[in-house]
């Protein structure tokens, strides 16, 4: 799930926002008064959504969005006027007075956008380092000499014990290395 962060000066709204969502099925991680605040609990996560207003006890929000961590998108609620001088600057906003629908909506839709983008980083190709592929490769050279195998057989051999065992490739080849050599 999208883990959303609802910051607003006054903690009773922050909690209402949370309360609206929450019933509408969506995770509030938490609710802050402070852009510190709301930038700490976001450090300890990937990514998610920060639903704040124009102006925080400690800043605005555009210096809350600068100092979000990448994965982070932001919701803006403010009155129309604040909002028009936003726009461009990859932050959906929402004018004030809110409707709950449109509160809704527009977090579904952003939760969306996350999990697609989730869902296209975990298919994205593994990037192993030179140290990470040399101990694969000395994995299988090493299964080649002492059992006989093909570098096909050997590879196969490291994928299979990597799944049965729950660990990635690297690992296993560390394992196979550590095991063989001991």
């Amino acid at each position: 799930m999208t883990n959303i962060i609802v910051v607003l000066p006054k903690l009773e709204d922050a909690k209402s926002i949370k309360n609206i969502l929450v019933r509408n099925g969506f995770r509030v991680t938490g609710i802050c008064t402070t852009g510190a605040q709301a930038i700490s609990q976001a450090d300890g996560l990937h990514d998610g959504i920060i639903i704040c207003s124009y102006k925080l006890m400690d800043m605005v929000y555009s210096e809350l969005h600068e100092y979000l961590p990448a994965g982070f998108e932001m919701l803006l609620m403010a009155s129309q006027h604040l909002i028009n001088e936003c726009y461009g600057n990859d932050i959906v906003c929402l004018s004030m007075p809110l409707k709950v629908n449109d509160l809704i909506s527009t977090v579904g839709m952003m939760t969306e956008e996350i999990e697609r983008r989730r869902r296209r980083n975990r298919l994205k190709p593994k990037v192993r380092s030179a140290e990470e592929e040399a101990s694969i490769q000395e994995a299988k050279e090493l299964l080649m000499a002492r059992n006989h195998m093909t570098e096909e057989e050997a590879h196969r051999y490291l994928q299979k014990s990597s799944m049965d065992s729950g660990t990635n490739l690297v690992e296993t080849a560390q394992m196979v290395l550590s095991m063989m050599k001991a």
